[in-house]
């Protein structure tokens, strides 16, 4: 599975199409990111470096390998933020959120690329996407899904393609 381009250029697209609504919600409809959300966004991004580098070179098995796991991580993250969003969002996670980014001094990304990773707004509500569903719900139902994709896609990532001699 993780041999396949199309895998890669996938979830590519699915992330891509993540951080697009996520700039649309807040650009247009002007709900701006929450900490955890800017490092959803991170995550998504790191999701997407790891189908960039799947998709370049996953004929090379330690490449294909490393681009797995890195999704795979990224997910997870993108999961545990999405269901720390969500429990806020829902009263059961006693929490709130400061405006500082969260990101580490090394990779202050709210820094580097404000428009996209800067927080305006504390934690504690996210949009309705559609039929009532929040962007902290769809967000887990994406980061699981994402989370399972990386973890049936890492066997064939180790996997050699069987050799043909005619």
């Amino acid at each position: 599975m993780t041999r396949l381009p199309l895998f890669w250029m996938l979830i590519f697209v699915v992330c891509a199409a993540m951080e697009g609504i996520a700039l649309y919600y807040q650009y247009a409809l002007d709900y701006g990111p929450c900490v955890l959300c800017a490092q959803i966004r991170a995550f998504i991004f790191l999701i997407m470096i790891a189908s960039l580098l799947g998709l370049l070179a996953g004929k090379y098995r330690p490449v294909r390998v490393f681009a797995t796991v890195l999704g795979l991580l990224g997910s997870i993250g993108m999961m545990e933020r999405s269901y720390k969003t969500f429990g806020i969002e829902r009263g059961f996670i006693d929490g709130s959120c400061s405006l500082d980014g969260g990101f580490p001094a090394a990779l202050p990304l709210n820094e580097w690329l404000p428009s996209v990773f800067e927080p305006w707004e504390s934690c504690g509500y996210t949009p309705d996407l559609l039929w009532g569903i929040t962007m902290a719900e769809g967000l887990i139902v994406i980061a699981a899904a994402l989370v399972a994709v990386f973890v049936l896609g890492l066997p064939s990532a180790f996997s050699q393609p069987k050799r043909r001699f005619f």
